[in-house]
């Protein structure tokens, strides 16, 4: 190529690559055997000269080489890096990873509840960390160079996102910050937010997948691609769309069989399109495999959003004798297990189904959720990678982060249950999952399959498929453990200023920015109206303001009105008797009526279902027609009164057409002849309201009333009165957006000021104690330690007590309620609750709510019989076999008991004994499973 150059264009670019030898990237260009990408390398030399870097690139695209290279520039600049995931598994991946390169001595580990090397100068860690470093002005942020926030997206999560907005904006100013993000379409919006509290920051934005993605639809045993190119022109698969709408018509019956057919050729196209549906089904998980097998597409991970729904998937791949290991393969397979769990005693093997979860390994086939031990997971994850297991069945929180890359990705179904209901995934959901799908280096293309369920519909698939990016919006709210930190170190007026310059209020007050414009808007076209409408007799915005009020109360006496005679004539439903004669005054059932059942709510009902108490009386009658219909209010506009009364026989029978005949005909017989008495309207309040007299006394006698253009001047007045009706809203909607995250830390600092953690810019010795506890009852752990709840506890029962500050069952709230041991642990218990309904209802005088995201949750005492049996030493069989729990469920939530459990000794009060038993019940807890559960 240089060959094509000038002398002058051959010796520019011999300086540039020369130039590019001097930097720090192209030694680090070396530690890999491919080119990096046009946008790593944009992000690495942005990153050198000084700027923070905003990285948002499609999953599996590489821009955790951006992170490296910050570790690579901290160490080659003699300086600290630190590298921040949102979960401690990603944390372990990334730790091993850094260390095989850069070696153990180099490299340390962060994750709450493990510490390896925490002064190494390359430290990954759980973004919480970092914060409670900030937080503690550890000694361990000397000499910080870079932070790499990966997976910084997280921050729109509702539960935790608010420690990434919090770590962005304490930071000291001399850090350099990369920010790694999956593909969100306001990439550049968060980007002027981080130049904006971090300085100059480069965002680079890259579409481009290295491993392209196919979309797949699998129906029965056909894989559709869900895209057909058309030209230039990307749509859904006409095919699909065919087989959809044939699907959804409805199927020949009885009728269409013997009607007589007299178009043979219409006849062979209806059963050509029976067996064109016959076809669609949804394969099972047995034959989904097979088929990528046979396709060479895997190895695939299947996505099924159910733990049961992943080891039922395992189970029946093994009933139908599935293998897609070979010898060579299963042999590696059970050295590597056996290797990595050598350490598990015997028995407890036996109670994790080991021997059943080695069968599916030996064969290529596994679960990967989060009930599972967190080393059986990094064991699949292992084997995964190494090409020894081909199908994993998992849960969604596979796809965040963890780097487990497939050749294909399955999407069971596109429903899922999100904490609260059945939702459908998200463009953004969709795009994280099916990103897995594809590996650098290894496949040529990737492959996303979504199984054909009834009723799917491929325009909607199309539509998920090709949301590509999704927006980033903050979950930012102080806590109370946030507040007293901040005053802590700023006071109160810088507290709140600080918590302005969050992403949560940049976003609120951007959104402002729009409706602020349509409010000045607004305002010009004000100024026109005001123009339009004068008059040269008098003030005419006064004259409409006279006429406005008029029309308001006029309007209020007319709903008065209505809704008077709406309660007349339900009372006068409510008065009605089985066997009363009444005429229906309009509707489509209007006329002479018998009433069979008066339909009132707490009375009986002769339908199926009774009438909602909501809706009034609404009575079942009998028509002069034969008609037995439940009638309602709106059949009713006036008070009905009977117009006799006649016996319904007892072998009466709605359902039968000669009963409603012959009651009707007796019906006739006895009021046909009978005239209803009509409604005398009544008078009309608005003619005796004073203040209407008062009105539009006012109005005759303004100078503008007798001008010959009032009423011209009156359609401009009314414009004037609507848009500054709609004015008014929408300075309203921006008082609302404007400064709420400084009014909820308004509100929270009273609180705490009425508790006596804060006065004024003072943490007092309660807010220094409530500033050593994080988690989402940080409040109520301070108000337990206060008070003294736990004192005289032994180690498991404190263990216990601290349990229901951290679990949440999974099960639904009307649960019965769970067993908690008795004696000390029980009345402890019931204190934290009693404490907990205290701080319940001083939140709501202080409009703070878990509605909002900050208020403090009822504790959950579901885990406190598991947690303390096995402080006391009882065996895991016995431990799990009673709490009915997956063995990974269990070791988390005893790890995240062993973390508050940490935080509580170092926050209890002098003199305390609660600091002594917390690090006993910690001893105690640290064993078995829990103890060697591997690095997270």
């Amino acid at each position: 190529m240089t060959d094509d150059m000038s002398p002058a264009e051959r010796y520019a670019e011999a300086r540039r690559r020369a130039a590019d030898e001097r930097t720090a990237l192209a030694p680090f260009r070396d530690l890999y055997d491919f080119a990096l990408d046009d946008f790593q390398i944009e992000a690495c030399q942005a990153l050198e000269a000084g700027q923070g870097v905003l990285v948002a690139a499609p999953t599996g695209s590489g821009k955790t080489i951006v992170g490296e290279f910050a570790v690579h520039l901290a160490l080659s600049q003699g300086r600290k890096c630190f590298y921040t995931t949102p979960i401690k598994a990603l944390s372990n991946q990334k730790y091993a990873d850094l260390a095989r390169r850069y070696g153990e001595d180099r490299v340390g580990l962060l994750t709450g509840d493990n510490s390896v090397n925490s002064e190494a100068p390359v430290v990954v860690m759980t973004t919480e960390v970092l914060r409670n470093m900030l937080y503690a002005n550890s000694s361990s942020l000397t000499n910080l160079g870079y932070v790499v926030m990966d997976e910084v997206h997280y921050l729109s999560d509702r539960f935790r996102g608010a420690v990434w907005e919090e770590v962005i904006i304490h930071l000291p100013e001399s850090v350099s910050l990369v920010s790694l993000s999956a593909t969100v379409s306001n990439a550049e919006e968060f980007g002027d937010w981080l130049d904006t509290v971090r300085g100059d920051t480069r965002v680079i934005v890259s579409e481009h997948r290295p491993v392209p993605l196919w979309q797949h639809v699998l129906a029965g045993r056909r894989l559709y691609d869900l895209f057909a190119e058309s030209g230039s022109k990307r749509e859904v698969n006409p095919d699909l769309v065919r087989m959809a709408r044939l699907e959804n018509t409805r199927s020949w019956g009885a009728r269409e069989r013997n009607r007589n057919v007299r178009d043979r050729r219409r006849a062979a196209e209806r059963e050509r399109e029976k067996r064109q549906r016959n076809r669609l089904y949804t394969p099972s998980r047995v034959e989904v495999i097979d088929r990528l097998d046979a396709d060479g597409l895997l190895p695939a991970i299947t996505f099924i959003f159910s733990r049961a729904g992943c080891e039922a998937a395992v189970q029946q791949c093994l009933a139908a004798g599935l293998r897609l290991n070979d010898p060579s393969s299963r042999a590696r397979v059970r050295e590597i297990v056996e290797r990595r769990t050598v350490d598990i005693p015997d028995e407890d093997l036996h109670v994790l189904r080991y021997f059943e979860w080695l069968e599916g390994l030996e064969r290529g086939i596994a679960a990967h959720h989060a009930g599972m031990l967190p080393r059986f997971k990094e064991i699949v994850e292992e084997l995964f990678v190494e090409g020894l297991v081909k199908a994993v069945f998992a849960t969604e929180t596979l796809a965040l982060g963890i780097n487990m890359p497939a050749r294909s990705v399955v999407l069971e179904k596109l429903v899922k249950w999100n904490g609260e209901q059945h939702a459908d995934i998200t463009p953004g959901e969709y795009t994280q999952l099916t990103g897995r799908a594809g590996r650098r280096g290894i496949d040529v293309e990737g492959h996303a399959v979504v199984l054909w369920q009834r009723g799917m519909d491929p325009g909607a698939l199309g539509g998920l498929a090709g949301a590509r990016t999704y927006p980033l919006r903050s979950s930012f709210k102080p806590s109370y453990n946030m507040a007293v930190n901040l005053v802590s170190q700023f006071g109160r007026r810088r507290s709140r200023e600080l918590l302005e310059t969050s992403f949560a209020q940049f976003q609120a007050d951007r959104s402002v920015v729009g409706i602020s414009r349509q409010v000045q808007r607004n305002e010009s076209g004000l100024e026109g109206y005001r123009e339009a409408m004068t008059c040269h007799l008098g003030d005419f915005r006064e004259y409409a303001g006279l006429r406005q009020r008029l029309k308001e109360r006029e309007t209020e006496l007319a709903r008065q009105g209505v809704a008077q005679r709406r309660a007349a004539a339900s009372d006068a439903l409510e008065k009605l008797r089985p066997g009363d004669i009444i005429h229906v005054p309009t509707g489509k059932f209007a006329g002479l009526a018998l009433v069979l059942d008066p339909g009132t709510p707490d009375g009986r009902s002769g339908g199926r279902r009774g009438p909602d108490p909501h809706e009034g009386p609404r009575p079942l009658v009998l028509t002069v027609q034969r008609q037995v219909k439940r009638l309602g209010a709106i059949d009713f506009p006036v008070p009905v009164e009977p117009l006799g009364r006649m016996r319904i026989p007892k072998s009466f029978n709605q359902r039968s057409p000669q009963s409603r005949r012959d009651l009707a005909s007796a019906l006739r017989t006895k009021a046909g002849h009978v005239e209803p008495r009509r409604h005398r309207k009544g008078r009309a309040e608005a003619a005796d309201d004073q203040e209407i007299a008062r009105l539009r006394r006012e109005l005759r006698a303004h100078p503008c009333h007798g001008c010959e253009s009032r009423e011209d001047h009156a359609r401009w007045a009314e414009r004037y009165h609507r848009l500054k009706r709609d004015t008014r809203q929408l300075e309203r909607r921006i008082t609302g957006r404007t400064n709420t995250i400084a009014r909820t830390f308004d509100e929270v600092s009273a609180l705490l000021t009425e508790l006596d953690y804060l006065r004024g810019d003072e943490v007092t010795e309660h807010g220094r104690r409530l500033a050593r506890l994080y988690g989402e009852l940080d409040l109520l752990a301070s108000e337990c330690l206060r008070d003294g709840v736990w004192e005289g506890l032994e180690p498991a029962e404190l263990a216990a007590c601290v349990s229901a500050l951290v679990y949440e069952a999974r099960s639904a709230d009307d649960a019965p309620a769970p067993d908690v041991p008795a004696g000390r642990t029980r009345e402890a218990l019931g204190e934290m609750v009693r404490i907990w309904g205290r701080l319940d209802a001083l939140e709501e005088r202080h409009r703070i709510s878990t509605v909002t995201g900050v208020g403090q949750r009822e504790p959950d005492l579901g885990f406190a019989w598991p947690v303390y049996r096995w402080a006391q030493g009882q065996s895991l069989d016995v431990v799990l076999r009673d709490a009915e729990m997956p063995a990974g469920d269990f070791v988390r939530w005893c790890k995240q008991v062993i973390d508050v459990l940490g935080q509580l000794s170092a926050a209890a009060p002098d003199g305390s004994g609660v600091a002594k038993t917390a690090r006993q019940a910690v001893d105690q807890l640290l064993r078995g499973v829990v103890a060697y559960s591997s690095l997270g």
